[in-house]
């Protein structure tokens, strides 16, 4: 690539859980999704931790927004100013939040650049595996057109997969109705949650007590990658001993080649709560 009009930027939003020095290293450009408290507005992971967030639950459980255009018209105007014309944009599913929506309203105001847009119809980590293997590809040179292809492709390679301890959090946030979280905690019954094809929630599985949720995440991250070369992510909010613990024993596996640990960010952490633990499994190929 010769010259700035050739190079291709790549943006993404910080629902995607990528470690900083990967965002750094590739000049990943991150759109801050939204934490609210009353009428007071943090940018996700800039201005509020989920630590932060996760020990003011007891009193207050907050809102979350989408990226705001305002963030995203910038990203796009200082790109156009340094001559940058190509913009591969790839957020947080659309059936999660409006931010991609946003990004593909916001495109509108730049006819001049070629700025194409992926719903990753998922989130977390599965959404930055995806971003991290587009940044790699741009890296190598390849078109932006082939790397939206590519990309595309890999998504339906990608499974995610958390425990919650309770349901409340869900419910608050709206992704699950009342009744669904007040019986689910009665009888101690603790959700797996996937996303499905849509890029929603949705229960996956249903186990009743931690210990035995925890070891079916383990057993569900081997059946989802039993035949396949695998990269893996392990994921917490709140609980990092417990997601410890399961890197240890699938880091173990022998068809996993590479394994993420880290944490999910503010605007996720809001609706599931502390104790959350996931695990995420992104198919290579067949062994």
């Amino acid at each position: 690539m010769e010259n700035n009009t050739e190079k291709i930027a790549l943006v993404t939003d910080s629902s995607c859980d990528l470690p900083e020095e990967i965002l750094k290293d590739y000049s990943i450009l991150t759109l801050p999704l939204r934490v609210i408290y009353g009428d007071k507005e943090y940018r996700d992971n800039i201005d509020i931790t989920p630590e932060e967030i996760y020990k003011r639950m007891p009193e207050e459980i907050p809102k979350t927004s989408m990226a705001s255009i305002s963030d995203a018209i910038d990203v796009f105007e200082k790109l156009r100013e340094k001559g940058i014309k190509n913009i591969l944009s790839i957020n947080i599913s659309s059936g999660l939040s409006g931010t991609f929506n946003m990004i593909e309203l916001a495109k509108k105001d730049f006819p001049d650049l070629n700025i194409v847009t992926i719903d990753s119809k998922t989130l977390s980590i599965g959404l930055g595996f995806m971003v991290y293997e587009a940044a790699k590809m741009i890296a190598e040179g390849l078109k932006i057109d082939e790397i939206k292809d590519k990309v595309l492709a890999l998504r339906e390679r990608i499974k995610i997969f958390y425990c919650l301890p309770i349901l409340e959090y869900l419910r608050k946030g709206g992704r699950i109705n009342t009744v669904a979280a007040t019986i689910g905690d009665i009888v101690d019954i603790k959700p797996i949650i996937s996303v499905n094809g849509e890029g929603k929630y949705f229960s996956y599985a249903k186990v009743r007590g931690r210990r035995r949720s925890l070891d079916r995440l383990v057993e569900i991250a081997k059946d989802v990658s039993d035949g396949y070369s695998v990269k893996m992510a392990v994921m917490h909010g709140y609980a990092e001993k417990e997601a410890l613990h399961i890197k240890e024993i699938l880091s173990n596996l022998p068809n996993v080649k590479e394994m993420v640990f880290g944490r999910v960010g503010p605007a996720l952490g809001v609706h599931t709560g502390p104790g959350l633990v996931g695990v995420c499994v992104y198919k290579l190929n067949s062994i």
